[in-house]
């Protein structure tokens, strides 16, 4: 019987050698894969914005669908900032407008040098919401003089829209408005509580946050229509920004609202596995029912649409799926 024992004990131990040589060999392998290896770091945005809901839909469907992956949404200041991460390594995939990541490519902008990323898709567009009180009197970007304004999260891409549209107003974001650096949910609270009389931001339909505002402070809230401010816009900065409509359905405002859109990119380090970005490419379209009941933003993530990321480079893994 001692024997027995013996011998069962010595074969457990071969057989747990065995698991913990294949538990290495794996681990290794996964992060041979590039990405982070099994545990990865999607970089997103503010708590109450669109990126950071998607991005949790993203993170689950990466569990369930890549073998050996594991993904996890982390709030962050958005577009730069996400893009930053990347480059560092910090984050694995990335949320980001199209403007901010072109500057990224270029050199140019909020960065140095030219930055080593590349797209997995085009996703929705995002867009650019401004919101003031109706007590504020504001009707265009040059009525935002004198007043308090909140222009994003630094290093987001609606810091960079925000100062933009400051500038092609004529005014400068750092004497012409007492300028607030806030995220989108201290944004939300500053107009409640009467601290800032507008605040800009770029988002996808409908974004949380802002539907908070709507319903909370009703008609004691406007949008600020940006017809005007576009063609300065594309003059200035290209066609990246485009023509849109915040549609009246969307917060239950008296009408549709012009506004200006951006793309947003999915992007990733460029030294990342060709395989494991193919696999990323390939999740939006076979999980696209689940993302979409996430967030409606998804319903515009489109095959056609999807490769169109210039002057971004697709991923060769991407790039492979598209065909």
């Amino acid at each position: 019987m001692r024997r027995l024992t013996v011998l069962l004990a010595a074969g457990i131990l071969a057989l747990t050698a065995c698991g913990g040589d294949r538990s290495a060999e794996q681990a290794a392998e996964q992060t041979a894969a590039g990405g982070g290896g099994k545990r990865l770091s999607i970089a997103t945005g503010n708590t109450t914005g669109v990126y950071y809901v998607l991005g949790g839909g993203l993170a689950d469907q990466i569990g369930k669908t890549i073998p050996g992956y594991q993904a996890t949404a982390e709030a962050t200041g958005a577009s730069v900032e996400n893009i930053q991460r990347v480059v560092k390594g910090d984050s694995d995939i990335a949320f980001t407008l199209a403007d901010s990541a072109a500057d990224a490519i270029a050199g140019k902008g909020s960065f140095t040098s030219p930055q080593p990323i590349r797209a997995i898709a085009r996703l929705y567009d995002n867009s650019t919401q401004v919101v003031a009180t109706t007590e504020a009197n504001v009707k265009s970007i040059a009525d935002l003089k004198g007043k308090r304004v909140s222009t994003g999260s630094p290093n987001s891409g609606t810091e960079v829209i925000a100062l933009r549209l400051l500038e092609t107003a004529g005014l400068d974001p750092d004497k012409d408005v007492t300028r607030q650096s806030l995220g989108l949910p201290e944004s939300v609270q500053g107009m409640k509580d009467g601290t800032i009389d507008a605040l800009i931001w770029s988002g996808g339909l409908p974004t949380p946050g802002i539907t908070d505002l709507f319903t909370s402070m009703k008609d004691d809230v406007a949008f600020v229509p940006l017809d005007a401010a576009l063609p300065k816009m594309q003059a200035e900065h290209g066609q990246v920004y485009a023509q849109g409509a915040i549609g009246k359905d969307v917060y239950g405002t008296p009408a549709d609202v012009p506004t200006i859109v951006v793309p947003n990119l999915l992007v990733v380090n460029q030294s990342m596995d060709a395989a494991l970005a193919g696999n990323l490419a390939r999740l939006l379209f076979d999980r696209k029912a689940e993302l979409e009941q996430v967030h409606p933003s998804a319903k515009s993530i489109t095959r056609e649409k999807a490769p169109l990321t210039e002057p971004v480079p697709l991923h060769d893994g991407a790039k492979q799926y598209y065909g």
